[in-house]
């Protein structure tokens, strides 16, 4: 068999040896896990662990509700850190200050104007909030336009309720030059109620906010059953018509004594754009076991919902309340599963692009490895014909010199181990060849 017929061969049973190829295909695998690892671990360390709220005052039920959320967050290594306000309107305003550090708040329909709408996202609406006009004495008020000449307590300038009365009272023709406007807090509108202080108080809120339920048990105070409230849901999409039934607060003493028709919003948890997902997820799972029980107005289970109020809803949390947390997410806390689902997300296109990019490249690096080997082989394989040809030993020196160039030159090829046989058959091929060149110088003249 000739150098290049065993050279063939011999690189023949070298590509059929599947043992490198799997060894590659491991250190592939090795090396592409490790990025999605460091590279899951990075991306995680981005995801805030705190964030903070704005609720509302001391003694509301936001505020409430803000504390329930931070015990449900803290079990998922997530610290809420709560901002009392004086209500709706500078909930809002927080929210929209760039520097105030308020990442998400709590906030009623009705109150965001058109122009502030865009850098604000919806997250999830929480229960309703009827707007209640509580007045006393012997006229039997039906409409807010009924409000004109009278006084009024209509909330401080940030509350919820000073903001999305106004354009009701606006659109009734109810304005400062035909009543007087008292902004005292719920709680001081309820004692200025009482004592004659002011003619009617505005309240906004759930039926067991403090003040609320206060106005609904307190004798002599009535409660408006407003006249035409559909009308209202019509003429402004956040507004949802309300009825409370007679009797609903009290049986005994049947309160109301009527059933009450009232207009209302919905309770609205908003956040900045941009909010990290992880996070939404926690409040929106919060959101879920707090406010998912009926209510005086709610029906079981139909709150959290994202069904749109008056701005825009996130699709990150449309997506987590149709569909629930993710599978690994029911058994593993969320940030863990969290990190192994990032894990995947890298890991996954790292495998279908970073594999067959390396085993390219490394067919490309064998590629020429094996070329400078056959070149090597074929000056051997040219040497190896002319030294069976020759008839005489005239040309042994050139030939040793030949052989010795080529022997140096694959013993200086660098070269990966996993080529170490290539090298080796190459120089037992020299070998082959120098003893022949020795047998040829050594044989006898014939004759």
């Amino acid at each position: 068999m000739t150098i290049h017929n065993e050279a063939l061969a011999h690189q023949e049973e070298s590509l059929g040896d599947s043992h490198p190829r799997v060894r590659r295909a491991a250190l592939m695998l090795v090396v592409a896990l490790s990025i999605a690892l460091l590279g899951a671990w990075y991306l995680e360390g981005t995801v805030p662990r705190h964030a903070v709220v704005a609720s509302g005052t001391e003694f509301g039920v936001n505020h409430l509700h803000a504390q329930r959320y931070g015990r449900i967050l803290a079990r998922d290594g997530v610290s809420l850190e709560e901002r009392l306000t004086a209500g709706g309107a500078e909930n809002l305003r927080l929210l929209l200050e760039a520097d105030s550090g308020v990442d998400m708040a709590i906030i009623p329909g009705g109150i965001v104007r058109a122009k502030e709408d865009r850098r604000i996202l919806m997250l999830a609406t929480l229960y309703y909030e009827p707007l209640w006009v509580f007045y006393r004495g012997d006229a039997n008020l039906t409409q807010l336009s009924d409000l004109r000449q009278k006084r009024v307590a209509v909330g401080t300038p940030e509350s919820s309720v000073r903001a999305f009365a106004e354009p009701l009272l606006v659109a009734n023709d109810v304005s400062v030059a035909n009543t007087t406007f008292d902004l005292r807090g719920h709680l001081d509108a309820v004692a200025a109620l009482r004592n004659g202080e002011v003619d009617v108080i505005l309240l906004l809120g759930p039926i067991h906010a403090g003040p609320v339920w206060a106005a609904l048990n307190e004798p002599g105070f009535k409660l408006m059953s407003l006249s035409g409230a559909e009308a209202y849901q019509r003429r402004f999409p956040y507004i949802t018509k309300l009825s409370l039934p007679p009797g609903s607060v009290d049986f005994a003493k049947q309160v109301p004594d009527k059933e009450i028709q009232l207009i209302g919003t919905k309770a609205m948890l908003v956040a900045r754009e941009g909010l990290a997902f992880p996070l939404v997820q926690l409040l929106l799972d919060a959101a879920r076991e707090v406010h998912a029980t009926q209510g005086f107005f709610e029906e079981p289970a139909e709150f959290p919902n994202t069904m749109p109020v008056d701005i825009p809803v996130s699709v990150d949390a449309m997506r987590h309340l149709r569909f629930g947390p993710k599978m690994l997410q029911r058994y593993m806390p969320l940030v863990a599963a969290s990190y192994v689902e990032r894990v995947f997300v890298l890991l996954v296109p790292l495998v279908v692009v970073l594999i067959p990019l390396i085993e390219f490249c490394w067919q490309v690096f064998k590629t020429i490895i094996m070329r400078r080997i056959h070149l090597l082989y074929g000056e051997l394989a040219l040497l190896e014909r002319e030294v069976d040809a020759a008839t005489d030993k005239t040309s042994t020196t050139r030939w040793l010199a030949t052989l010795e160039r080529i022997e140096r030159s694959a013993g200086s090829m660098k070269i990966p181990s996993s080529f170490a046989n290539e090298a080796y058959a190459l120089r037992e091929h020299v070998r082959f060849v120098r003893r022949e060149v020795e047998a040829k110088t050594n044989e006898q003249p014939k004759g």
